[in-house]
C-alpha cells in the first residue's frame, strides 16, 4: 500500500487523493501538521520537486523555504519518493495505466497538460489568496465556518488554532492583505471564464476525468469556503465540475 503525506484540508493534497481514487489505488493517508511539513517530508526522503512559487508577485521566505526543503502532497510508493501533483500524476499513469489521467491523443494530451499546468501554477495560489483575503479580515468568523466543507476542516482541527495561526500563514507565506482594494477576488470571474471555456472544449469535465480535473476542482472547492463568492459561481459549468468531484458534505 502506498503512503500519501498530506496537510488536512489542503486543496493541493486533495488533488493527489482524487488521482489515487481515480486509479483505484489503495493508499494510507499520513497527515502532517502545517508549517512542519517541509521538514517532515524532507526527513522522509522527499524534495520539493523543483518548483519555484510566488504569491502576489513575491517570493516570501516561507515559499523559498518550502521550495528548498520539501512539499506536499508527497507519495511513498514501493521505494519511490514522488513530490508534487505533476510527478504523482505521471508516476500513477506509468505504474497504473487504467484508467488514464491523460488522453492518448497527442493534441488532447497537450490541452490537458496546459490546463493542469495553469491549475498548478496560477489557480492553486489564486485560491489561497482569494480565500485568504476574506479570512484575514475576519479570522474569528472564518475559524468557525472552516471546520467543515468540501475539503473537510482546513489545516487545523481546532477552531481556536485556525483563528490564531492561519492568518499568520496567509500574511507571512502567501502575502495576503486584508485591504479591500487589494482583494484578489476581483480575479475570480476571469479564472472561472477560463475554466468554463476548457469545459466547453472538452478539456475539462468530460466523460473520462483527467489529471487537470483533479487539479482544478479542489482549488475551486477551497475558494467556495468564502461565502460571498457563490453568486459568481452560480450557473457556471465550473461549479458543476466541483459538485461532481467534491460535492458538499451531507
Amino acid at each position: 500500500m502506498y503512503t500519501l503525506y498530506v496537510i488536512p484540508g489542503s486543496h493541493a493534497c486533495r488533488s493527489a487523493m482524487l488521482m489515487l481514487e481515480h486509479k483505484h489505488v489503495p493508499y494510507r493517508r499520513a497527515d502532517i501538521v502545517t508549517l512542519l511539513h517541509p521538514l517532515v517530508v524532507r526527513l522522509h526522503g522527499f524534495d520539493a520537486g523543483g518548483q519555484t512559487r510566488t504569491a502576489g508577485g513575491r517570493r516570501t521566505f516561507g515559499l523559498r523555504l518550502g521550495d528548498r526543503l520539501g512539499t506536499v502532497p508527497a507519495l511513498a510508493a514501493d521505494g519511490h519518493r514522488i513530490s508534487t501533483n505533476h510527478g504523482i500524476a505521471r508516476f500513477l499513469d506509468e505504474r497504473h495505466p487504467e484508467p488514464p489521467l491523460f488522453p492518448i491523443d497527442p493534441e488532447q494530451r497537450a490541452a490537458v497538460e496546459e490546463a493542469e499546468r495553469w491549475a498548478n501554477e496560477t489557480l492553486q495560489m489564486a485560491a489561497r489568496r482569494i480565500l485568504g483575503a476574506a479570512l484575514v479580515r475576519d479570522a474569528a468568523a472564518f475559524s468557525r465556518s472552516s471546520g467543515d466543507g468540501r475539503l473537510g476542516y482546513l489545516l487545523y482541527k481546532r477552531a481556536r488554532t485556525r483563528r490564531l495561526i492561519i492568518p499568520r500563514i496567509l500574511r507571512g507565506v502567501f502575502a495576503t492583505s486584508p485591504c479591500v482594494e487589494r482583494d484578489p477576488v476581483a480575479e475570480l470571474p476571469a479564472l472561472l471564464d477560463r475554466i468554463d471555456a476548457w469545459i466547453a472544449d472538452g478539456v475539462l469535465g468530460g466523460e473520462h476525468l483527467n489529471a487537470a480535473d483533479s487539479m482544478v476542482a479542489p482549488s475551486l472547492a477551497l475558494i467556495l469556503y468564502r461565502p460571498d463568492v457563490m453568486p459568481t459561481f452560480e450557473g457556471r459549468p465550473a461549479l458543476d465540475l466541483v459538485d461532481r468531484l467534491l460535492p458538499e458534505p451531507a
